[in-house]
């Protein structure tokens, strides 16, 4: 009996060491000042701050475009900060948004330290934002990236908005993890899971995925197409990556967002 629970004993605290060892290897904020901070001026972006609903601040850049209907929430992924997504802000941009990219808690200039509950906290703090400076949900597309598309999933199901863009997305962390760890993986690494939800989601949906993705595996993406409601559309760019998605797809991404951002477009009060 002593020998059963001494080995419950051991696998207990290897469960727990391999469960606190995932969640950090989850998340890979870069803090202020790193990072490419003069970007800002290039890009023509205005520094935002704002707050959660548990009182984190935040900061993040917004980069306006007066002349289209549409406002996207960008929700990054889990390494660097909001300076490493200034090739996605600029072609955002020129498809016809205007851009709101926030630093989760932890990451470049924002307070506090990074979890999933903080993260969804994160996201609707800025979803809240773009509803304050006059942009209703029929003109707010809520894009993510890698780790950011699940938040952007879970954040969709519960909000209204025009449309969801996700990049290398997956339906779990543990559909992730069972990958690169068959039986373990899945015990101990847990959470944002955005194939529960999918469905929920009302809008029309873009989800963009390279064929050689190393880090999240092009299958993730398409099973959590398939999880998916209609309206829906898979774009898988041939030679990408999982760091090189934007750089490989080239003008085709500017010309595939604009294209979806088109049919989702309604005229902005301020225009009418």
């Amino acid at each position: 009996m002593r020998t059963v629970f001494n080995v419950a004993f051991v696998v207990g605290l290897f469960l727990l060491f391999a469960h606190l060892l995932a969640r950090m290897s989850l998340y890979h904020p870069m803090r202020y000042p790193d990072g490419y901070w003069d970007l800002r001026h290039a890009l023509k972006a205005d520094d935002v701050l704002l707050t959660t609903s548990d009182g984190v601040k935040l900061h993040g850049w917004y980069v306006k475009h007066e002349d289209h209907p549409l406002a996207t929430l960008f929700l990054h992924g889990n390494a660097g900060n909001v300076t490493h997504r200034g090739e996605h802000i600029a072609h955002l941009r020129r498809a016809g948004s205007a851009v709101l990219v926030l630093d989760y808690r932890g990451y470049g200039r924002s307070e506090g330290s990074p979890s999933e509950s903080g993260l969804l906290r994160d996201a609707r703090a800025g979803y809240e934002w773009l509803l304050g400076q006059g942009w209703s949900p029929e003109n707010i597309i809520i894009h993510g990236e890698s780790l950011g598309s699940t938040v952007a999933v879970l954040l969709a199901a519960d909000v209204k908005c025009a449309g969801v863009v996700l990049e290398a997305p997956f339906p779990s962390v543990q559909a992730v993890a069972a990958g690169i760890l068959p039986g373990i993986g899945p015990l101990v690494a847990r959470g944002y899971n955005a194939g529960a939800v999918i469905e929920k989601i009302g809008a029309p949906l873009l989800i963009i995925h390279g064929d050689r993705d190393e880090v999240i595996a092009q299958r993730h993406g398409l099973r959590l197409f398939e999880m998916a409601t209609e309206p829906k559309s898979f774009w898988s760019v041939p030679g990408s990556g999982h760091n090189d998605l934007v750089m490989t797809a080239g003008e085709q991404y500017t010309e595939r967002l604009r294209a979806f951002y088109q049919l989702q477009a309604v005229p902005h009060p301020n225009q009418e």
